[in-house]
């Protein structure tokens, strides 16, 4: 049995985006090794995707890069690396950060493709290049660039995420004990860490007024997102923000029958869960390219406007009325709509 090594440390959607990589590689045969940083790990430990998972600190060394006991604790995790033979390893981040991981894998095949970053070709000893950005394509297919290379059939597209644990399982058992489940439940997690990609405020509002009958609403985040929440009529439903870590999530996900997001790791998370529909809401980035993959009951839209995507990270390049016009829209009625026909309940009902 060949073994392979995929490198995508972040982000949680771009690691989501990698799994059906690594389920083609377990398909055909490989044992798949996957170095990736901490907001990954719970998605790959115990995920039938993958047979080993290596978990990076990032996040701690960050804070001080420069640092002995770092530096020690990446030779500890390389050597664990080494010591199981890879023969083949996958930059998938293809920056300066995954190069030293590659190049010192042991792994006698190092592959990668022409648009990687950071000089991080220098790491590999293979390069992609009968390859070429479709932004209309969904990236899911740009991924599978490494199956196809390795000679693999890429037909079956698979999401896979590790089971929830009793406990947890339990746990969400008792968050959702006094919902009414004679509606539909909805999930609303309307943050993410960009702030470009937050859809409007009181579009979320108006969307909350007009679901709250119909559906039983569930609210979602983190600690920080609470004014957010609160904000949108959080009020409204049940509010679970800060009551869910990633497994929780994970779980609760799989129970609805919709979840409705902004570009975000909650629309991703959604989708690889394979049980609701996904509304995901997009502002500057693209939706054709990033949006929960598949079709029917997986929606991805954005306004539609001239301007977009234009991929913003901070700032927005337009001033005066269109400054963050994306952010409006599309308006919540059109979201509604989109709603209506995927929970199959008539305008009567709202």
């Amino acid at each position: 049995m060949k073994k392979v090594l995929i490198v995508r440390l972040s982000s949680m959607g771009d690691i989501i985006f990698h799994i059906p990589l690594a389920n083609i590689l377990k398909k055909n045969g490989y044992e798949v090794g996957w170095v990736v940083s901490e907001k990954g790990y719970e998605l790959l430990k115990n995920n039938p995707c993958t047979d080993k998972v290596y978990l990076v600190p990032a996040k701690k060394w960050k804070k001080c890069w420069f640092n002995i006991l770092n530096f020690f604790e990446y030779l500890k995790i390389l050597s664990e690396i080494r010591k199981e033979k890879y023969d083949i390893v996958l930059d998938c981040q293809q920056m300066f950060k995954s190069l030293i991981w590659t190049i010192f894998s042991g792994a006698k095949r190092r592959i990668i493709t022409k648009y990687a970053r950071e000089f991080s070709q220098l790491g590999a000893n293979e390069i992609i290049k009968d390859i070429k950005f479709n932004f209309n394509k969904h990236v899911v297919y740009h991924n599978l660039k490494y199956a196809k290379y390795l000679g693999l059939n890429t037909d079956e597209i698979k999401f896979t995420l590790p089971e929830a644990s009793q406990k947890v399982k339990n746990y969400i058992d008792g968050l959702l004990a006094d919902v009414d489940r004679s509606k539909p439940l909805v999930v609303i997690a309307p943050a993410t860490t960009r702030e470009m990609k937050h859809w409007d405020e009181n579009n979320w509002r108006v969307l909350v007024d007009n679901l709250k009958e119909s559906c039983s609403l569930i609210f979602t985040g983190v600690e920080e997102d609470r004014p957010l929440l609160e904000s949108i009529g959080a009020d409204k439903g049940l509010n679970l923000c800060g009551k869910t870590n990633l497994e929780a999530l994970c779980e609760l996900f799989s129970r609805v029958d919709l979840v409705m997001a902004p570009d975000s790791g909650s629309a991703h998370l959604a989708r690889a869960s394979n049980k609701p529909a996904v509304i995901a809401i997009f502002t500057c980035t693209p939706p054709a390219w990033y949006g929960p993959f598949g079709d029917k009951k997986y929606v991805s839209i954005n306004g539609g406007l001239k301007c977009q995507p234009c991929a913003a990270r901070t700032n927005c390049p337009n001033e005066g009325e269109k400054c963050k016009l994306c952010t409006k829209n599309p308006p919540p009625e059109k979201i509604l709509n989109i709603v209506k026909n995927l929970l199959n309940f008539s305008t009567a009902d709202t």
